[in-house]
């Protein structure tokens, strides 16, 4: 698994908000396979336990975690002005998911689905 140190850091505006984004990633690649290919789009990664992963980048950072039913959890923090492209940029990567995003009071706001 490729990990990076050198991906972009977290704009530290979004340090102020709690988690906002979660998701599922259904029947998909392993929480490594999803870490990789984040690396390899110019993020940063890093090992945050035996088997999961903290991604990051200017406007996102999040966890990747195995489930053990083959299928992967994503929790973290988005700008909320950004949750389209990172739709976006997990379709691109063929990352099969369902994200969801929250308001800073903890309500529902929207979900997208691949």
């Amino acid at each position: 698994m490729d990990i990076s140190h050198e991906g972009p850091r977290l704009d530290p505006v979004l340090l102020e908000i709690a988690n906002n984004v979660c998701g599922l990633m259904r029947s998909g690649p392993h929480a490594s396979s999803v870490a990789e290919r984040l690396v390899r789009a110019g993020w940063r990664s890093k090992s945050s336990s035996w088997h999961a992963y903290e991604l990051e980048h200017t406007w996102c950072q999040f966890e990747v975690e195995p489930t053990g039913d083959s299928a992967v959890l994503l929790n973290g923090v988005v700008d909320p002005g950004r949750f389209d492209d990172l739709a976006a940029l997990l379709t691109r990567l063929r990352l099969p998911f369902a994200l969801e995003l929250y308001e800073e009071d903890g309500i529902f706001a929207r979900e997208i689905q691949s």
